[in-house]
């Protein structure tokens, strides 16, 4: 082997296969991505997480996550660990923070990119180094690994903000609805109780939302239409954003 110093980078030249393997001078972190998946039952917001099968934190619970391959983007690390430690696949996540305290974890200087994701709730399993995965409602969140109680506050936040200059509700509720599942998934991101004519006469407004002819029977008083999604409207105004005040 043969080693020569450029640019303050240690390069060791494997003569045989001629690769260059790079030694940094300098120490340099390890970086993680955090997956934090939020789903509704139709009356409370739930959160995916995964119970960890060893050290550090073994036992305890967190979000599915890994260290991210040198072959591939932090998104694709990010939605590898979710599939290998829940079975879960998600179309689409959203980057919301870069989490870089020093001592966040305690094997090494780590520094993780979280990503959140609104999906419909459905079965999921503990793979990988994770002994099980399970949905919490945000409530019953039991004290999580690493600085992850931090993370989660932060993806709370984050999906808050989103509500108000995004529609919401596509990812989380099931083809058909009613208005009181609606209400009742924006009241549990926002932590709010609204009105039920004047929550109405805002959605209907933005134009998103086709009744059907179909019903449902909540209570033995009245029946209640099932509403859809108007897709084409919907992502109209996902890409060109609007501003939902209550």
């Amino acid at each position: 082997m043969v080693f020569f110093l450029h640019n303050d980078i240690l390069i060791d030249i494997n003569m045989e296969n001629e690769e260059l393997k790079y030694c940094y001078k300098y120490p340099h972190p390890s970086v993680t991505t955090d997956c934090i998946i939020f789903g509704f039952d139709g009356t409370k917001l739930r959160v995916l997480l995964v119970q960890r099968g060893l050290e550090p934190y073994k036992g305890r619970w967190a979000f599915p996550g890994g260290f991210m391959k040198m072959d591939e983007s932090a998104e694709e690390g990010a939605l590898r660990e979710l599939k290998e430690e829940t079975g879960l696949d998600a179309a689409y996540i959203r980057q919301f923070h870069t989490f870089t305290a020093p001592q966040r974890d305690p094997r090494e200087r780590v520094i993780t990119i979280a990503y959140y994701a609104l999906v419909r709730m459905q079965e999921v399993k503990g793979g990988d180094d994770a002994d099980d995965a399970r949905w919490f409602a945000l409530d019953e969140v039991p004290q999580l690994a690493f600085d992850h109680d931090q993370i989660l506050r932060k993806a709370e936040q984050a999906l808050r903000q989103q509500i108000h200059f995004e529609p919401v509700g596509f990812e989380l509720l099931p083809e058909l609805f009613t208005i009181k599942e609606l209400q009742n998934l924006y009241e549990a991101i926002l932590d709010v109780r609204f009105d039920r004519r004047n929550f109405y006469n805002k959605m209907k407004r933005l134009g998103m939302l086709e009744q059907t002819d179909e019903t449902v029977n909540p209570s033995q008083k009245k029946e209640a239409y099932l509403f859809r999604f108007n897709k084409g409207k919907y992502e109209e105004l996902k890409q060109k954003g609007f501003r939902l005040e209550f």
